[in-house]
């Protein structure tokens, strides 16, 4: 008789069965997108409608996926409607450049995420992660989960990337980051109708104060640097020096630096914290998958001093990682928008139309995945990840813009992983309620309140 218990179903949107109205529309979107979607997004392979603003695709079917964003990705740019979004926050950042300067950038960065100077991040992952678990010395109590991995993620970002060496205080940036998305990376209403970019959003507005924090940041690091350079110091060749080396006349301008800066410290962590939230989340709900992970984990740990080596060394640990990023994907919606009028078998995308590759519907698509709103890791063991196609679980993205940062985050969650749940356990209280919403990444509206206990 088999007594193994029913997946845990997380919390999600249940898919509407009608459209609705202009000015319901208008408020979902304001609200969180996620609820907007309805039946035909998460069963066919597409779904060709008259938006808003315009003609919209929504592509779920993996070859056409494949198709606008590696095989023919040259006539795809990213969307009016994004960039309108986020190109006031990030400008000439890597998530939002196109063309020369974007090529440029990447090139710039390159060298940082190689596999083998990531593997060199490891110690630093794990001397922050060890330190940060003794923060939780008044266990067993109720800490936002949420909010403690953006803590984390920051500091092993500041550790990794920047040496240790970001302007200010840690204590109040969570906050910082919360509000920046809270107001500045919100879907404005006037974004949607295409509105011409002199019309005030009023949401933005409202984040004009902090986005000058974090650019205040920036330069305020970018500064530090520079007197050590100038004064000969043996400063560390970590993503900061070698931005600040790439400046010149055939590398980056100064403003490019800045807004890659803002780029990778606004938002580089961000996706992963948000991933290792929603992980503890789920493993606390679901305690039979997390016993067999702390034994796996327990086991590497006792044997295994390299965390380098533990992604590879603890295959259930990352299968439920990624297991949580495709129930909520860390960036929800990749938006392009044809150059030119494109076509796919009977298909044609015009020029002009927002197409939607939306790691949301995809991750949940019921023609692509059994049992797609449950939480089940093993999807993800070893045996079972080449019934996967590369073009239906888009958690980084795919294509020559894929996440530059992929392995870097991979790496580093594992290791946090590995470290929280080998001294710690997270459990739900009755205040965990959380809800996904779309504020550029899939956060849980009201955080994870969660207890935490020392195992």
């Amino acid at each position: 008789m088999d007594t193994a218990p029913a997946p845990f179903v997380p919390p999600a949107p249940t898919p509407r069965t009608s459209p609705p109205s202009f000015l319901e529309m208008i408020r979902i979107v304001y609200r969180n997108p996620l609820e907007l979607w309805g039946e035909p997004s998460y069963t066919k392979p597409w779904v060709s409608v008259s938006g808003v603003g315009g003609p919209l695709v929504i592509a779920n079917d993996p070859g056409l996926i494949r198709h606008v964003l590696v095989d023919n990705a040259r006539n795809y740019r990213m969307s009016t409607v994004r960039q309108k979004i986020l190109r006031p926050i990030l400008r000439d950042g890597l998530l939002t450049a196109e063309g020369e300067v974007w090529r440029r950038s990447r090139r710039a960065m390159a060298p940082v995420f190689t596999p083998r100077h990531i593997a060199g991040f490891a110690p630093a992952m794990l001397r922050c992660a060890e330190a940060f678990v003794d923060r939780y010395d008044h266990a067993p109590a109720i800490f936002d989960i949420a909010r403690d991995m953006t803590m984390l993620t920051y500091e092993i970002l500041a550790e990794t990337l920047f040496s240790g060496e970001i302007a200010g205080s840690p204590g109040g940036f969570a906050k910082q980051v919360d509000h920046l998305f809270e107001t500045m990376g919100r879907v404005d209403p006037l974004d949607l109708l295409r509105a011409p970019d002199w019309l005030p959003r009023i949401s933005r507005l409202r984040g004009r104060r902090t986005l000058a924090y974090f650019r205040r940041l920036v330069a305020e690091t970018i500064a530090m640097r520079e007197a050590r350079l100038k004064q000969g110091d043996d400063v560390p060749e970590d993503f900061l020096t070698l931005l600040l080396r790439a400046e010149g006349p055939d590398g980056l301008t100064r403003a490019e630096i800045e807004d890659n800066l803002i780029t990778f410290i606004g938002a580089g962590h961000e996706t992963t914290a948000r991933a290792l939230g929603w992980t503890l989340y789920c493993l606390a709900e679901a305690p039979w998958e997390r016993e067999p992970i702390e034994r796996e984990i327990d086991g590497v740990l006792s044997r295994e001093p390299d965390p380098a080596k533990w992604l590879d060394a603890m295959p259930m640990t990352r299968a439920a990682f990624e297991e949580a990023m495709r129930l909520y994907p860390p960036a929800p919606s990749i938006n392009r928008e044809p150059i030119e009028t494109d076509t796919y078998k009977d298909l044609t995308l015009v020029k002009g139309a927002t197409v939607l590759a939306m790691p949301w519907t995809i991750h949940r698509h019921r023609g692509l995945w059994d049992r797609p709103e449950a939480f089940m890791p093993e999807r993800f063991h070893p045996q079972n990840r080449e019934r996967i196609d590369r073009y239906q679980y888009l958690p980084f993205g795919a294509g020559p813009r894929v996440c530059i940062g992929a392995a870097f985050a991979m790496q580093e969650a594992v290791i946090a992983l590995a470290v929280l749940m080998s001294r710690l356990r997270f459990d739900t209280v009755a205040e965990t309620k959380p809800w996904p919403v779309q504020k550029l990444t899939t956060q849980p509206q009201g955080g994870l309140p969660m207890k935490v206990s020392r195992r």
